[in-house]
C-alpha cells in the first residue's frame, strides 16, 4: 500500500514539474526599436551579452526613425504579432503619444531610457529619473529669483510648467525660451539681449547632442562668461564636452546619474570599452549616461523574467498573437504579470538605485551635483528623496591659489600713452620692460615687486583700451585680451566703469579723475584805451551818471523851497565888502542916472542900499558843481546850510563812498590781469553752439559715458557727436590734441582730466582745460574674473597709496617735468606790471580834459569880451552926454562931471561888474575885477 501511494506521489510530482517547465519558456523574446547607429542600441546589444543564462533574451531588433508615426506603428505591430514579451527602445514627441496608446490598449510593457514624460499608463517603464525635484531644489539652494529657462518641448514642458507654478507662487521672474525655434543665428542674436538685459543665470534643459551643440556656438563667440552661471537640466554633465567652454571661467552646474567611482561602474565600463561586435565598424565611444540606462533596461528585464520563472508563472503566449490594430483591441492577458514583474525590480545598476513606483516611475534614486572648476568637473553635492539637496562642496581658500605664482612670467598689458607708457629715446638700445618709461611703467614694477612675481610688459596690439561692440559684442583692446586670457594684468590708464567690471576685476583706484573739456588757447585780450571803466559795468555807469544829475537837480530844488538856505544881502557885504552881488545889485539903466536930478540920484542910491536882498548859493551850475565835487571825493566851498539840502548831500557822499570803494577794490584786477576770454566755459555751453566741434577718444570710457548717459545735456552732446559729419572721434588721444591745436578754436577735445593736465604742461603750451569735471571715476589695475591675482595687486595698490608712491610719482611725471613753467597753464590769467596800455584812457581822458577847458576859456574870454565891449560903450556914451549936458546947464547944475576941477580931470562914479559866482569868491578876493578897464 505504501509502495502504491510513493509511485503515485513520484508520478504526480514529474508531471507537475514537467507542466510547470512547459509553461515559462526557456527564451524570452523580446523587442527593440532603437535609430540607425545610435548609440543605445550597442549598449543593448552589449548588455544582452551579459545576460545569456536562462531565462535567455532573444531580441527582435528594428531600427527605424522614432520621429515616424508610420514607421514606428509598423514596427510596433510587427513585434507585437512576433509575440514579443516586452519592449525596450526610444520614442520621439511625435511618436510617444502613439506607444502610451499601443501599451496601454495592448498590455505590452515598453521600457525606454528616453525623456520622462507625465502620464499615468503603468505599461511605460521609465528608466530615466526625473530632474524637476532635483533643479527646484537647486533653485532654492542658489536662491534665483530671476533666471532664464531654455528648453526642448519634448524633454522641458513638464519642468517649465513647474517652474511657472512656483514662480507664480514666490513671484519669481522666469523668461522662457522655446530652442527648438532658434537657428544658430538667432541664438547668438538672444544670448546678446540677454547680456545687454544683464540676465547672467540661465537653465538649459535638452538632449545632450542639443546641449553639446548649444555650448559650442557660445564658446566659439569668445565671449568672457564669468558672469555666467548656467545650470544644465541633463543628467550626462561628465558626458559634455567642456574643453572649449572652459576657456572662459563659466560658472556651469549640472547633474550626474552614472558614478564612475563606483568599482562596478568602472568593470563595466571597462567591458564595454572591451566590448567587439563584428558588426560594429566604428571605434568604441565612451559610455554615455543613456547607454548606462540601456544596460540597466535589459538588467531589468533579466531580472523581472527571473522571478517570474521562480515564481512558476505562466506568461507562454500559445496561438496567435493577435492583432495591434484590431478594433476592440485584444489585450494580452500576461502583459499584467509582466507589467508588475518589472516594476517590482530593485537592482543597483549603472545609474545607481533602481526601482519604480506603481506608475513606472523611476523613484528612490539619488543624483550627483557638479560644477566646473579651474581644473576640471567637480562633484560639489548630491541629490535624493529623502535628504534633498545636499552640499557637500569644500572650497580652497585664496591663498591656496595664489601659491607658485613666482613659478612664471605674467603678461602685464598696457598702451601707448604720456605719461603712463612711452618709448624712451634710446630704446632701440634697450629689450623687454627696460624699453619703456613712464607712469605705469614704475606702477607695474612696484607692484611686482610687493606681489614677488615677474612680468613682462606688452602693448596692446589694437591701440585701444576696451569697449564692446555694439553688433558682435566682442571685447577690443585691453580688457579684451584681459577677457580672451591673451593677458594676465592690465596696468594702464583704464577706467572703472560698469560694464568694464561685469567681465574683469578691478583694484581699489590708483588715480582719481574726471572728463574734462580741452581746447587751444585764446590769445591774450590786451586791455583797452578805457580799461579804467571795466570794474564796473556799463549799466552801472550809467545808472551813476543819472544818479548824479538827478541829485543836482533835486539839490538845486529843495535849495529854491527850502528858506534856510536864502541869506541877506548885509551880511554878505560885511563879509565880502569888496565883491557886490549881481542879485543885490543890477547894472544902472543907460541914460536913466543921467536924465534925473543928481540930488535925486543920490536918494534913489541910498533907498536900494537901504533895502534888504536875499541871495541863494545853489543855482543849477552851483549844485552840479557840488555833486561832482563830492564824487570825485574833493569837496566844495560850498555846502547846503537847510536840513533837506544836508539830507540830500548826506545820502550822495554815502552812495559816492560804497561806489569809489567798489571801483576801487575791482581797478587793480583789471589792470594788471591780462584776460584770456573763452569762448566756452562748460559743456553746457558746447551744448548750446555748433560753432565749435567736440569729440571723444573712440572706444574708451568717455565715449561709453556719453553713449549711456541719461542726462539732459550729454544726451544732447551724444546726439551730436555720433551724427557729426567729418567724425569728431579720434583714434588715440595724440590724434585728438592734434586735432585741437590745428583747428583754430574750432574743435574741442573731451578726455580725463589728468591727461588734460598734462598736455597743458606741454609744450608748445597752447591747449588749456576749462571748466570743472563733467564725472567722477577712477583709474584701477585690472585682472581678469576670478584671477589669483586680483587680492594681491590689489593689496599692493593700497600699500602704495598709503606710502605715499602714487602721490610721488604722478607729481613726478605731471609738475616736476613740464615744460611751461610753475603753474604755466594751470591758470588762465597771470599778473603783471601796469604798462601804459593799462592805463593809456586816463592820460587821454586828462589830455582831453586840459584840451576842452582851454577852448572854453577861450570861447568865455571872447564872449565876455564882446558883451563888456557893448555895455562900456553905452555906459560912456552916456557919460559923454552927461557931460555935455551939464556944460550946456551951468556950473550951478548937480550930477556928475566930467570937466576938470582945477586943472584935473573929474573921475566918473562907474558902477561896478556883475556879481561872480560863490565859487569864484577867492579868485574875487584877489583882487581881479570884471568891470576894470
Amino acid at each position: 500500500m505504501q509502495g502504491r501511494f510513493a509511485l503515485v506521489f513520484f508520478v504526480s510530482c514529474m508531471i507537475g514539474f514537467c507542466c510547470v517547465t512547459i509553461s515559462f519558456p526557456s527564451n524570452i523574446h523580446i523587442g527593440g526599436l532603437f535609430p540607425t547607429g545610435s548609440h543605445e542600441y550597442d549598449v543593448f546589444r552589449f548588455a544582452l551579452s551579459h545576460h545569456q543564462d536562462i531565462p535567455k533574451l532573444v531580441p527582435q531588433v528594428d531600427l527605424v526613425d522614432t520621429g515616424s508615426s508610420f514607421a514606428m506603428t509598423y514596427a510596433f505591430c510587427s513585434q507585437f504579432s512576433k509575440g514579443v514579451y516586452a519592449i525596450i527602445g526610444l520614442y520621439d514627441k511625435k511618436t510617444m503619444n502613439m506607444l502610451m496608446s499601443f501599451c496601454g490598449s495592448l498590455h505590452v510593457c515598453f521600457i525606454t531610457p528616453s525623456f520622462p514624460i507625465d502620464t499615468n499608463n503603468q505599461f511605460v517603464i521609465q528608466l530615466r529619473p526625473e530632474l524637476q525635484d532635483p533643479l527646484m531644489a537647486l533653485l532654492d539652494h542658489y536662491q534665483w529669483t530671476k533666471f532664464v529657462y531654455m528648453y526642448s518641448p519634448e524633454t522641458g514642458l513638464t519642468v517649465l510648467q513647474r517652474i511657472l507654478d512656483t514662480a507664480a507662487e514666490r513671484r519669481w521672474q522666469v523668461t522662457s525660451v522655446n530652442l527648438d525655434y532658434l537657428t544658430e543665428e538667432s541664438f547668438i542674436k538672444v544670448m546678446q539681449d540677454l547680456e545687454y538685459k544683464k540676465e547672467y543665470r540661465i537653465i538649459m534643459d535638452c538632449e545632450l547632442e542639443r546641449l553639446n551643440s548649444i555650448l559650442n556656438l557660445i564658446a566659439a563667440q569668445k565671449r568672457m562668461l564669468k558672469n555666467y552661471h548656467f545650470i544644465l537640466a541633463n543628467l550626462g554633465y561628465l558626458d559634455l564636452n567642456f574643453t572649449e567652454f572652459q576657456k572662459f571661467g563659466a560658472n556651469v552646474t549640472g547633474f550626474q546619474l552614472m558614478n564612475y567611482t563606483d568599482p562596478t561602474v568602472n568593470r563595466t565600463i571597462q567591458e564595454w570599452l572591451d566590448f567587439d561586435s563584428k558588426d560594429l565598424k566604428l571605434p568604441k565611444r565612451r559610455l554615455k549616461y543613456t547607454g548606462a540606462l540601456t544596460y540597466d533596461g535589459v538588467s531589468v528585464m533579466a531580472t523581472a523574467f527571473k522571478n517570474l520563472q521562480r515564481q512558476r508563472i505562466d506568461i507562454s503566449r500559445r496561438g496567435n498573437a493577435g492583432e495591434c490594430l484590431a478594433n476592440p483591441p485584444a489585450p494580452w492577458g500576461q502583459g499584467i504579470d509582466i507589467q508588475r514583474a518589472l516594476q517590482q525590480v530593485r537592482l543597483e545598476g549603472l545609474t545607481g538605485h533602481v526601482q519604480f513606483d506603481e506608475r513606472g516611475h523611476r523613484t528612490n534614486f539619488t543624483v550627483s551635483v557638479m560644477e566646473l572648476s579651474p581644473t576640471g568637473p567637480l562633484r560639489v553635492g548630491y541629490w535624493n528623496e529623502e535628504e534633498r539637496y545636499v552640499n557637500t562642496a569644500v572650497y580652497k581658500p585664496v591663498v591656496e591659489e595664489f601659491f607658485g605664482l613666482q613659478n612664471r612670467t605674467y603678461v602685464v598689458t598696457t598702451i601707448l600713452e604720456a605719461p603712463y607708457v612711452m618709448l624712451k629715446k634710446n630704446h632701440e638700445q634697450f629689450v623687454g620692460n627696460d624699453r619703456y618709461e613712464g607712469y605705469c611703467v614704475e606702477l607695474a614694477a612696484e607692484i611686482a615687486k610687493h606681489v614677488g612675481y615677474t612680468y613682462r610688459l606688452e602693448i596692446v596690439s589694437d591701440g585701444k583700451y576696451g569697449a564692446r561692440d555694439v553688433e558682435s559684442k566682442m571685447w577690443n583692446g585691453m580688457v579684451g585680451e584681459l577677457v580672451y586670457g591673451k593677458a594676465d594684468v592690465a596696468v594702464a590708464p583704464l577706467t572703472i566703469t560698469l560694464v568694464r567690471e561685469e567681465v574683469i576685476d578691478f583694484t581699489k583706484p590708483f588715480m582719481s579723475l574726471g572728463i574734462s573739456i580741452m581746447i587751444k588757447k585764446p590769445t591774450k585780450s590786451k586791455p583797452g584805451v578805457f580799461s579804467f571803466l571795466d570794474p564796473l559795468a556799463y549799466e552801472i555807469w550809467m545808472c551813476i551818471v543819472f544818479a548824479y544829475i538827478g541829485v543836482s537837480v533835486v539839490l538845486f530844488l529843495v535849495s529854491r523851497f527850502s528858506p534856510y538856505e536864502w541869506q541877506d544881502s548885509d551880511s554878505d557885504d560885511e563879509e565880502e565888502p569888496q565883491q557886490p552881488s549881481s542879485s543885490r545889485r543890477g547894472p544902472p539903466e543907460p541914460g536913466h542916472s543921467q536924465s534925473q536930478n543928481p540930488n535925486q540920484g543920490q536918494q534913489n542910491q541910498a533907498a536900494q542900499k537901504d533895502a534888504p536882498e536875499h541871495t541863494n548859493e545853489f543855482g543849477i551850475f552851483n549844485s552840479l558843481w557840488f555833486s561832482l565835487g563830492a564824487f570825485m571825493q574833493q569837496g566844495c566851498d560850498i555846502s547846503p546850510r537847510s536840513l533837506s539840502g544836508r539830507i540830500v548831500g548826506g545820502v550822495w557822499w554815502f552812495f559816492t563812498l560804497i561806489i569809489i570803494s567798489s571801483y576801487t577794490a575791482n581797478l587793480a584786477a583789471f589792470l594788471t590781469v591780462e584776460r584770456m576770454v573763452s569762448p566756452i566755459e562748460s559743456a553746457e555751453d558746447l551744448a548750446k553752439q555748433t560753432d565749435i566741434a567736440y569729440g571723444t577718444l573712440d572706444g574708451g570710457s568717455t565715449k561709453e559715458f556719453f553713449r549711456r548717459s541719461k542726462i539732459a545735456v550729454f544726451e544732447k552732446m551724444w546726439s551730436y557727436m555720433k551724427s557729426a559729419d567729418p567724425s569728431v572721434f579720434v583714434k588715440t588721444t595724440a590724434e585728438g590734441v592734434v586735432r585741437v591745436r590745428k583747428s583754430k578754436g574750432k574743435y574741442a577735445y573731451l578726455l580725463e582730466s589728468t591727461m588734460n593736465e598734462y598736455i597743458e604742461q606741454r609744450k608748445p603750451c597752447d591747449t588749456m582745460k576749462v571748466g570743472g569735471n563733467l564725472d567722477s571715476k577712477g583709474y584701477g589695475v585690472a585682472t581678469p574674473k576670478g584671477s589669483a591675482l586680483r587680492n594681491p595687486v590689489n593689496l599692493a595698490v593700497l600699500k602704495l597709496n598709503e606710502q605715499g608712491l602714487l602721490d610721488k610719482l604722478k607729481n613726478k611725471w605731471w609738475y616736476d617735468k613740464g615744460e611751461c613753467g610753475t603753474g604755466g597753464g594751470d591758470s588762465k590769467d597771470k599778473t603783471s606790471a601796469l604798462s601804459l596800455s593799462n592805463v593809456a584812457g586816463v592820460f587821454y581822458i586828462l589830455i582831453g580834459g586840459l584840451g576842452l577847458a582851454m577852448l572854453v576859456a577861450l570861447v568865455e574870454f571872447c564872449y565876455k569880451s564882446r558883451i563888456e565891449s557893448r555895455r562900456m560903450k553905452e555906459i560912456i556914451d552916456a557919460a559923454m552926454l552927461s557931460s555935455t549936458l551939464s556944460r550946456m546947464t551951468g556950473p550951478g547944475s548937480s550930477g556928475m562931471s566930467v570937466g576938470g576941477e582945477n586943472g584935473r580931470l573929474i573921475a566918473h562914479d562907474f558902477p561896478k561888474g556883475p556879481q561872480t559866482l560863490p565859487c569864484m569868491s577867492q579868485a574875487a578876493s584877489m583882487g581881479l575885477s570884471t568891470t576894470g578897464m
